[in-house]
């Protein structure tokens, strides 16, 4: 077990949210799952996963749970195809696109998917092509990297 890890409420479906998650992201998997008996509230699960090696813990809690912006789950993709992948996974069944790569999935968890040229750019040492990629950026809701490109080239 991680010393340190992140621990999310849900409302509920944790363990579908956790099954989503670790099918996405590769070296993820769920490492124990408690059920607890009857007459618990919202009946209580709680597990442990890893996302690309990272453990986090989860719960339903019911109503008492839910997310806001002030934390993220943030993916670096390598490609277009990871992005879209993820992207479309996470915003499907309930889900919801946002701004600048950012979305929420059906459990109301916030994530940023994030391709890794969108980085390159930003640390680009001509600062007024990352300022065409930054400014491109914040105009999209899901990154498109070859859009991100020809900001940055003027195009």
């Amino acid at each position: 077990m991680q010393k340190v890890s992140t621990f999310l409420w849900f409302e509920s479906g944790v363990e579908e949210a956790a099954t989503l998650y670790t099918s996405l992201i590769p070296n993820s998997s769920i490492l124990e799952v408690k059920r607890f008996g009857e007459g618990m509230p919202n009946g209580l699960v709680v597990l442990r996963f890893t996302l690309d090696g990272v453990e986090y813990q989860a719960m339903n809690t019911g109503p008492a749970g839910g997310f806001t912006e002030a934390i993220s789950l943030s993916v670096v993709c390598d490609d277009q195809a990871e992005v879209d992948r993820i992207w479309d996974a996470l915003t499907a069944d309930g889900g919801e696109e946002s701004m600048c790569g950012w979305l929420k999935d059906p459990w109301g968890v916030n994530w940023q998917i994030v391709p890794r040229r969108l980085l390159e750019l930003q640390a680009d040492p001509d600062r007024d092509r990352a300022d065409r990629a930054n400014r491109a950026m914040l105009r999209m809701r899901k990154l498109d990297i070859a859009a991100l490109e020809a900001a940055a080239d003027g195009r």
